[in-house]
């Protein structure tokens, strides 16, 4: 598998772009904690103040649900254009071009451990219990990936041929942000769609953060079936578009 048959590249690759994100701003790392704290302070202002929403610990329940989206809306963002973003790897060597989607998605999957590991010394701060259902993150965080990477290469190749794709994926990463449950909880959503709305692999994942970072409780086996199997769907669907549509690459970019 490419994977680890070029793993030293990948990881160049990786260092490369979480170098370039983070030493070319003066704040770094702090950036990435900066906006999603000033969103969570905005909408805890707006929803806890004005709405009056009852939800206990409601600006960790804010912030585990913005973490999360980012890691969707930044991974895929960035690996569409991991393609047309490197054309020489494309056009004058031979490498599984897949590899540049992968880099990218697993370079923003890193940032993306990092944003939710500054939660842990806010959950002390502001109270909150830590539960030994922490130690599932990094399996729901794999489960997460595998959604996104297979995103990512399915945006990542129609980008080479769509350039304004671009602008019509962050439109539906806005709707998105809206209809999943970072800002509101479950119970607001009117009971006949609620079967349809927990179908969502995004929904059930965000809730699953939640169960394990905050409220200690364990997801159920048909959660991680539910997202497991969104997971290799994506990642075989992505895939077989990626290949299909790779053929032209180098002519294209």
């Amino acid at each position: 598998m490419y994977i680890f048959e070029y793993s030293e590249l990948i990881r160049n690759l990786v260092i490369s772009d979480l170098k370039v994100k983070y030493q070319s701003s003066f704040l770094g790392f702090a950036w990435s904690m900066l906006n999603p704290l000033l969103m969570m302070l905005v909408l805890y202002a707006v929803f806890q103040n004005i709405f009056k929403f009852e939800q206990e610990h409601f600006a960790l329940y804010l912030l585990i649900g913005i973490i999360a989206w980012r890691f969707l809306s930044i991974g895929t963002m960035t690996a569409m254009g991991s393609i047309v973003g490197k054309p020489s790897l494309v056009t004058k060597i031979y490498i599984p071009r897949e590899i540049l989607t992968f880099s990218i998605t697993m370079s923003a999957f890193i940032s993306s451990i990092l944003e939710f590991t500054v939660l842990i010394p806010l959950m002390l701060i502001l109270g909150a219990p830590i539960s030994i259902t922490i130690l599932l993150f990094p399996v729901v965080h794999a489960l997460y990936f595998i959604i996104v990477y297979g995103l990512s290469l399915v945006l990542s190749a129609l980008y080479v041929y769509f350039r304004d794709l671009n602008q019509i994926w962050d439109i539906l990463l806005q709707i998105g942000f809206y209809v999943s449950p970072i800002i509101y909880p479950l119970t607001m959503v009117p009971e006949k769609y609620l079967l349809y709305y927990t179908l969502n692999p995004i929904t059930r994942l965000i809730m699953m953060y939640r169960d394990i970072l905050l409220f200690g409780n364990f997801p159920t086996v048909l959660d991680f079936l539910i997202v497991g199997g969104f997971g290799v769907v994506f990642l075989a669907f992505g895939s077989a578009v990626f290949k299909r549509l790779s053929l032209r690459f180098a002519e294209e970019v």
